[in-house]
């Protein structure tokens, strides 16, 4: 029986620490679904359609990585692909219980799927998109956080331009 794992999240934009979770969970599961949400709670510098390109972009090539697409409950998306585990990232403790609660919640929603909390390299821990976007719209280079063609996109939105 093939283990697929879904990994749903914003990616505004995709990081090297999101790319850590991936490359490592491709160990542990035949298939990786990333899953970029559309969450209208949520305001993001790039579009829906942006946001999807550029991860199909950063994990072109991967085994066992598919990118999709989805706007609703993830436990929903993740029963419709026959998937019974959804990867989430930890960085600090702060992020911790907001992750904790989304668990139980979606547990409590669909008990027979699991949450896996995933670390990324201590390289990438520290890092966020939301830091990632304060610090490109200050000038920063940001080559060591992100692929290169990430930071050309950010750097194109900071200029008011597309991707």
């Amino acid at each position: 029986m093939e283990r697929i794992a879904i990994y749903p999240g914003t990616f505004d934009p995709i990081t090297y620490g999101h790319l850590d979770i991936i490359k490592r969970a491709t160990i542990l599961f035949d298939k990786l679904i990333i899953v970029v949400v559309k969450n209208p709670q949520k305001e993001t510098l790039f579009s829906w359609e942006e946001r999807l390109a550029l991860v199909k972009k950063a994990v072109k090539g991967m085994k066992g990585v598919e990118v999709d697409s989805f706007s609703g409950l993830v436990v929903d998306y993740v029963k419709r692909k026959k998937a019974n585990i959804i990867i989430r990232g930890l960085r600090m403790i702060s992020d911790f219980e907001y992750e904790f609660q989304m668990a139980l919640t979606n547990r409590r929603l669909s008990p027979s799927i699991e949450t896996i909390f995933m670390m990324p390299s201590e390289a990438y821990s520290y890092l966020s998109s939301k830091l990632i976007k304060e610090a490109g719209s200050l000038g920063a280079k940001l080559s060591s956080f992100i692929p290169p063609f990430v930071e050309k996109a950010l750097r194109r939105k900071f200029a008011g331009k597309g991707l």
